[in-house]
Formats: C-alpha cells, structure tokens, sequence
C-alpha cells in the first residue's frame, strides 16, 4: 500500500473512531458513519455528500446532540 493510500485509510479510520466515540443523535449516527465507510473506500464524493447533509441537518435545528466543541 502507498503512504498516500495508507494515509487516507488512516483518516477513515480516524473518523470511525469519532463516530463511535460522540454522543450523537441517530441522524447525526447515521451519516458520520456512513462517511466513515465512505472514506475507507475511497469514495471522497460520498462522504463529502455525508458532510453536506450531515452539516445540514444540524442547521435544520433538528439535531439533539450537544453542539461539537
């Protein structure tokens, strides 16, 4: 595996361990690990769309997890 590579597989990781770790509501769960999956398989376009609605569905006031710090 390139460093590169074994890089990106790193942040995947890394942002399973936060989804995992974080008091989250079930949407806010929901889509942190579904970018989590997304950036272990490369695919930066579905997690980038995960952040997208992710970020959205907080500024809708409808998520019940305390805000991150």
């Amino acid at each position: 595996m390139s460093h590169d590579r074994q890089e990106r597989h790193l942040v995947g990781a890394d942002s399973l361990v936060r989804a995992l770790e974080a008091p989250l509501c079930l949407p806010c769960h929901h889509l942190t690990l579904a970018e989590a999956e997304a950036n272990a398989e490369f695919d930066w376009s579905k997690a980038t769309d995960c952040r997208v609605l992710l970020k959205r569905h907080r500024a809708a006031g409808e998520c019940s997890a305390p805000e991150p710090v």
